[in-house]
């Protein structure tokens, strides 16, 4: 081993050695204020990005965030929107009005949700005005009740307002299946007008029968009835005129389309069909069907009655246009269904709805 090179090397290490220790001691304070500087600046560094950070959450906490929209609720039986979904399930009411001469101008028929207007005995009509939560001061004048007008509102799980009946309606009514609420037996709820003569002159309203239907536990009604939709009027309509014949003169109506309003102003025997306390009728949608009559159970009476159940052609006037549809019921109980061709559900226009029941070779409809 050579231990003078050995040596040499050593003494070159040391030489570089304490040269460098030389040099640090000649600028340590350059060092010692770079390297400050170095630590200064990553912490600044740091800090503004931890701000930035800390500005960018901030910010994006702060962001709005999108409120759902608000759930809307809509009338099962107009399909007008409505406040909550306790509105939707109201007891329904069905009232018999009157329609004779002497009956007219009728209180409560505007505000009504769905009307039916039908023959009831000598070429004479008669509405069904079923209600859902409107609460007129005034309804009727309040006649007696035909059984197809009850096929007709009890898929409505509706309360019945009427002044006795036709013995087979009765018979149907007061067998513990419907909500009869008929005057014979609840006189509080209705009155005696002095101002028209009897049989024409029995009134009931909004508030004392849905006080009749609290007292009785009638509180809700669920159903399902015609499907709803936003109606538009058409750019071309081809049905602003229709005119609906029932009987005869004192009882055919027409309706003049008014596309302002998208709504049909109801006539009846030459003149304008008006509600007493609130003025014209104009319902959103008019429906006319044809209807077969039979004889009423056992031909005890002599009378007829409308045959609501089957099937059968049927015209809806909305947006001044006309839509030839089928009408079907499968029995008492079972909605009245609207459907095209296809089977498929016709939607109604939103807002009352009026349909009238005609025979054809007794009544008629047309338009232009």
């Amino acid at each position: 081993m050579n231990v003078e090179k050995i040596d040499k090397s050593g003494q070159k290490k040391n030489a570089r050695w304490e040269s460098f220790k030389e040099w640090v001691k000649k600028h340590i304070l350059a060092i010692v204020l770079v390297v400050s500087v170095m630590v200064i600046a990553g912490v600044f560094i740091i800090a503004i990005h931890s701000i930035k950070y800390e500005q960018t959450a901030s910010v994006e906490l702060k962001l709005p965030t999108k409120k759902p929209a608000p759930k809307k609720f809509y009338s099962p039986l107009t399909g007008v929107e409505i406040a909550n979904e306790a509105a939707a399930k109201l007891p329904v009411t069905g009232v018999m009005i009157e329609n004779s001469p002497a009956a007219r101008p009728q209180s409560g028929l505007k505000k009504a949700g769905v009307v039916y207007e039908a023959v009831a005995e000598g070429g004479i009509t008669r509405f069904l005005a079923l209600y859902q939560g409107e609460k007129p001061a005034l309804i009727g004048p309040v006649r007696s009740l035909r059984l197809y007008y009850l096929s007709w509102a009890a898929p409505y799980q509706a309360s019945i307002a009427h002044v006795g009946g036709s013995p087979n309606a009765l018979s149907q009514v007061r067998n513990g299946n419907y909500r009869d609420i008929d005057q014979f037996f609840n006189d509080g709820s209705y009155w005696r007008s002095r101002d028209r003569y009897a049989p024409h002159n029995v009134y009931t309203s909004g508030e004392k029968l849905d006080q009749l239907n609290s007292a009785k536990g009638y509180n809700n009604s669920e159903f399902t009835s015609f499907a709803r939709a936003d109606g538009k009027p058409v750019e071309s309509p081809n049905a602003t005129s229709v005119n609906i014949n029932l009987s005869g003169s004192l009882y055919n109506t027409s309706y003049a389309y008014d596309k302002a309003s998208n709504s049909y102003l109801r006539s009846m025997a030459g003149a304008p069909h008006t509600d007493r306390e609130d003025g014209q009728i104009a319902p959103n949608t008019v429906v006319a069907m044809e209807v077969g009559v039979e004889a009423r159970a056992q031909n005890y009476d002599g009378y007829e009655d409308v045959k609501t159940t089957g099937s059968g052609k049927a015209y809806i006037f909305q947006n001044g246009t006309v839509a030839t549809a089928t009408w079907s019921k499968a029995d008492i109980n079972s909605p009245l269904k609207l459907t095209d061709e296809s089977g498929k559900d016709i939607a109604l226009n939103r807002g009352q709805t009026w349909i009238a029941a005609f025979t054809p070779g007794r009544g008629s409809v047309s338009w232009q």
